[in-house]
């Protein structure tokens, strides 16, 4: 299904955006490895698996294979078919878990595997700290090579509340791989999580040339909601004062 599904969407992506690439030739041409990336757009995890020739497995949230109706049955086949695993989010330490296991099942079989060290999208198109639970996990108890990969403009092809896609080129940079055999062993020790966690997010910011900010995205989203509720509050605070003022009148 995955050579199928890469044939119907790849393809044309390839040739409708015309996603140019740099640094090819650190993906392997075979075994396991981990491809770490930035998470600028919802479209990241199709065109990294587009412009690359081996099968690359990503995770995804557990709602889009559960949703009921055909709907849901359709949005299920579609996140497998293009390679992702359902990651159930739920309980103390949610995804965390979830990733490290689904990771070192992709990696055991010698193939790629991606993940976003971020967690989520980034709100403002600014690279934000990675989480350690899962990346660097994965990474230690593996052993697999870490490769940092920088999604370049994918936000700007459909910014939230635009319909239609932009058609413009996005860009992919794929950098060095990096080596964290010096920590093995070392998977439950929070230090080194972070140490690796940090290194590769360096990376992956001199490659994509973002701005970085050292506070999780999730924890910026949380920001920017209550920011934008606080405004919407004040704006209708001040609407009824205008109001109560011209009915006083």
């Amino acid at each position: 299904m995955y050579g199928a599904m890469k044939v119907a969407i790849g393809g044309p992506l390839k040739v409708t955006f015309r996603p140019w690439v740099e640094g090819m030739e650190n993906i392997p041409a075979e075994g396991a490895a981990i491809l770490a990336s930035n998470h600028l757009s919802f479209s990241d995890s199709f065109f990294l698996p587009a412009v690359l020739e081996r099968k690359v497995t990503f995770i995804a949230k557990a709602e889009y294979f559960t949703t009921p109706g055909v709907k849901g049955r359709l949005t299920a086949a579609f996140f497998k078919g293009v390679g992702q695993l359902p990651v159930d989010r739920s309980g103390a330490r949610g995804a965390g878990e979830a990733a490290v296991k689904s990771g070192l099942e992709v990696l055991e079989r010698g193939e790629l595997f991606g993940i976003y060290p971020e967690g989520t999208r980034s709100p403002d198109g600014r690279l934000y700290r990675g989480k350690p639970g899962g990346l660097a996990r994965v990474a230690l108890a593996s052993g697999a090579p870490v490769i940092p990969v920088a999604m370049i403009d994918t936000e700007k092809i459909q910014p939230p509340g635009q319909v239609m896609p932009k058609l413009m080129r996005p860009g992919i940079r794929i950098g060095e791989p990096l080596d964290f055999s010096r920590y093995q062993g070392m998977e439950h020790d929070r230090f080194v999580l972070r140490a690796v966690t940090d290194e590769v997010m360096y990376e992956i910011m001199k490659l994509s040339g973002q701005e970085y900010v050292d506070i999780y995205a999730t924890a910026a989203k949380r920001k920017i909601a209550d920011e934008a509720k606080a405004d919407k509050a004040a704006k209708a605070a001040a609407a009824q004062a205008e109001k109560n003022g011209t009915s006083g009148s």
